[in-house]
């Protein structure tokens, strides 16, 4: 009989291939038979401290091996795990533990450091003492059953907090078993996601279950970090966000060299840099991935191969197995090949549901009304078409809903938090597209009268910061004095204005050509009309990924070793010219 708990299943891979190599760190290796021994370790550590069956488990953790022998040693004493990003400010950590009912918390050393949510109960993942004596002997558990909750993750939400998605044994062996990974492509994967990040399901659990390797990277998740990571590591597949994937093919494809296929998805994907990375690697697959953490991570997909004859969009793709996905109207019809409609998906990896939140899981969660009582269907919120051929294609949102990073995020969170804020009369937040094909996020805030906006700015956004994760803050804020309304009274977006460049009043020219060229990769990269020696690349809105392109460009021009480190520590032009200074850089070329 076909395991339905996610431990059963890896406990059957453990005896198939006990010295095959499970985690990779560094120098660090470990064998499935040890990642199972020390699993049970912090399952039996758990079950001393009084973690009963269903009962969540909160991880605040950094990507690591303690991480996945934690993740897995939950899940081994019938418990469920609640993953708590390192980005989150404490105060939104705290805010999911009280949700949960304060439970038990794993953290680590970098979580302490960092500061911890208050819990009765933690133990330090990393710290050999508190297993010490624990039997690595798997605890005694019946095969739970199939519905029984595996991790609660949480994403943005439209009322301004944070929603808990239950995701099921059922859904996640559904995604890490799917017929989509039998290609012996995903032997060894990277987990670059943060374990609160629903690709996460990916990275961890369809190599855990198909025998192959997790690989936890030691190099920073750039350009050049991804070159050494696939090199040294023999890398065989890895899931990139649709900007990062973007960024890499852009500026350097040859890194996806040896890769055989790579996963990319949460957001717009720009069909030239899937041409540009199977010209430059022709064995590669790429592979579009939908999906949402409702969904068990993954829903759909579309591979794409050389040669590649370039689409003016990619489209979702095909369903995975047992996904039922319904394009539907208004009246929940179905709607023929070439109309649009709402994508309603059904199928065994439903998530359960919203934690503590019935009304929400009631309106996103409904019967399905093709499969007859007891079978439901996930509102995904996205407006499609199907082709003849049966793939789904991308329309629009049907609600406010955005990708900011690969993140998912509401609007109204942003917007809720913003003006809760004491100084704040009204706020609204839009979204603009990047120059990577993503987006980036606008405040327009209206102050009291007399209100000077710049101090405002800085204390609203630093308020903001202890209470959204970083992906979530607003780029830009735009102080108006009142928010545009149309003859109705409701909000006139179009009627917002575009914020400036944001380029220094006190512009500063270059003078030599070196200082020339930096100003000029600046402006290109950042997409603005002029860039002096005194502006700084995040004062011009610059981010991660952005950072990537203009560091690649930087190291090809002059040949200098760089990284993102060094942007954030040499901000401005001037400040790049004293550091290429500094590394011997003595000519302009």
């Amino acid at each position: 009989m076909r395991h339905t708990s996610i431990p059963h299943c890896f406990v059957e891979q453990v005896h198939r291939t006990p010295d095959a190599v499970a985690l990779s760190e560094g120098d660090t290796r470990l064998t499935y038979r040890a990642l199972n021994e020390r699993a049970n370790q912090v399952a039996h550590r758990l079950l001393d401290a009084g973690v009963t069956a269903g009962e969540p488990v909160a991880l605040a953790m950094t990507r690591s091996v303690e991480l996945v022998v934690a993740i897995l040693g939950v899940l081994k004493a019938g418990a469920s795990y609640l993953p708590v990003h390192e980005a989150y400010p404490v105060e939104r950590a705290q805010d999911i533990l009280d949700r949960a009912n304060g439970p038990l918390l794993l953290a680590d050393a970098p979580a302490r450091m960092r500061g911890l949510p208050r819990a009765e109960r933690v133990v330090f993942a990393d710290d050999p003492a508190e297993f010490a004596g624990q039997s690595t002997v798997d605890p005694v558990l019946a095969d739970a059953d199939g519905g029984q909750v595996a991790y609660v993750m949480h994403t943005s939400g439209s009322t301004g907090e944070p929603k808990g998605v239950a995701v099921t044994h059922r859904g996640v062996l559904g995604l890490a078993l799917d017929s989509c990974w039998d290609t012996g492509r995903h032997e060894r994967v990277p987990m670059l996601a943060p374990h609160a990040f629903g690709v996460s399901t990916y990275e961890i659990w369809v190599p855990l279950l198909r025998g192959g390797t997790i690989v936890l990277p030691r190099v920073a998740l750039d350009v050049d970090g991804l070159r050494t990571l696939v090199a040294e590591e023999s890398i065989t597949a890895m899931h990139l966000t649709a900007g990062l994937f973007r960024v890499v093919a852009d500026e350097a494809p040859e890194v996806f060299a040896g890769v055989r296929e790579v996963l990319t998805g949460g957001d717009v994907i720009a069909p030239a840099a899937v041409r540009r990375a199977l010209e430059a690697c022709p064995e590669l697959v790429v592979r579009a991935m939908y999906g949402a953490t409702e969904l068990s991570s993954f829903a759909a997909h579309f591979p794409m191969t050389a040669p590649f004859a370039e689409p003016r969009t990619i489209p979702i793709g095909y369903p995975m197995d047992d996904v039922r996905p319904h394009v539907l109207d208004d009246e929940l019809r179905p709607v023929g090949p070439g109309k649009v409609g709402e994508l309603y998906i059904g199928g065994p990896r439903l998530a359960l549901g919203y934690t503590g939140r019935d009304d929400l899981t009631a309106e996103k969660f409904r019967e399905d009304p093709f499969e007859g009582p007891g079978n439901r269907v996930y509102r995904t919120g996205d407006l499609v078409r199907t082709r003849t051929d049966g793939v789904l294609e991308f329309v629009s949102r049907a609600d406010s809903q955005v990708k900011i990073r690969g993140y998912r995020v509401e609007l109204g969170e942003i917007e809720s938090t913003l003006a809760t804020h004491p100084s704040v009369v009204h706020a609204t937040v839009v979204t603009r597209e990047t120059e990577l094909g993503g987006h980036r996020l606008i405040a327009y805030v209206v102050f009291p009268a007399g209100t000077d906006p710049v101090p405002a700015t800085v204390e609203l956004l630093a308020d903001a910061a202890r209470r959204l994760p970083d992906y979530m803050l607003p780029s830009v804020v735009v102080p108006l004095d009142r928010l545009p309304l149309t003859p109705n009274g409701k909000l006139d977006r179009a009627a917002l204005p575009e914020p400036d460049s944001g380029t220094s009043a006190n512009y500063w020219p270059p003078v030599t050509e070196r200082e020339a060229v930096l100003c000029a990769v600046f402006e290109e990269v950042l997409d603005v009309g002029r860039v002096g020696m005194d502006d700084s690349f995040f004062d011009l809105e610059g981010n991660s990924l952005l950072a990537m392109r203009l560091i690649s460009r930087i190291v090809t021009r002059f040949d200098v070793e760089l990284t993102i480190a060094d942007l954030f520590n040499a901000p401005t032009v001037s400040d790049l010219c004293k550091l290429l200074d500094d590394r011997g850089v003595t000519n302009d070329e």
